[in-house]
């Protein structure tokens, strides 16, 4: 059996899960999330928990397993705690800044870049160079977390652009000097 597929999921009192068919939808305190599950797996609630179980031993229906059981958890936690993606903004001159609700980015480019947040999705700007992409939804966190560093990658050399708080960037040697004399 996986590992990962049977763990129930706990459910706390103040989330309300709702199952029909294959349509699960979890409401809490931070809002609302609704997905369509794969048709061969089955979950249900089991007092304050959720089962996710799976028809056969099949290698396709073990991945199900685990994977069905892991975006039922995430959504449970999405709308308890909600999601948060941290990101640093490294060159001169280089700084975010909030229009209303819209980021705008000043990334060397000739103009400055709009971003306007998808519903559920907002930008949290600690200072300039640090920013966050918070949400309930798991997903589209990362989604627009990584569009904004799409933006700008960090490059090698200088290690310039926009990148995850705590990401390692490979960096490169520059030109080495010419090493004989010119002829």
């Amino acid at each position: 059996m996986s590992r990962i597929g049977r763990l129930p999921i706990p459910v706390p009192p103040s989330v309300d899960v709702s199952i029909v068919g294959r349509e699960i939808t979890v409401k809490g305190p931070k809002g609302s999330l609704q997905r369509s599950l794969h048709p061969d797996m089955s979950v249900a609630m089991d007092g304050s928990t959720i089962i996710v179980e799976r028809p056969s031993e099949a290698k396709h229906h073990k991945q199900l397993h685990g994977l069905t059981r892991t975006l039922v958890a995430n959504m449970v936690i999405g709308v308890t705690q909600g999601y948060r993606k941290s990101l640093e903004i490294t060159g001169v001159g280089y700084r975010a800044t909030k229009v209303g609700d819209k980021l705008q980015l000043n990334l060397g480019y000739s103009h400055p870049i709009e971003i306007d947040p998808p519903a559920g999705i907002t930008f949290e700007l600690e200072n300039p160079t640090h920013l966050a992409v918070s949400g309930i939804d798991k997903e589209l966190v990362g989604q627009v977390a990584a569009e904004v560093r799409a933006k700008r990658k960090p490059e090698p050399y200088k290690g310039k652009g926009v990148h995850y708080l705590g990401e390692k960037i490979r960096r490169k040697a520059g030109k080495a000097g010419k090493i004989g004399g010119a002829k």
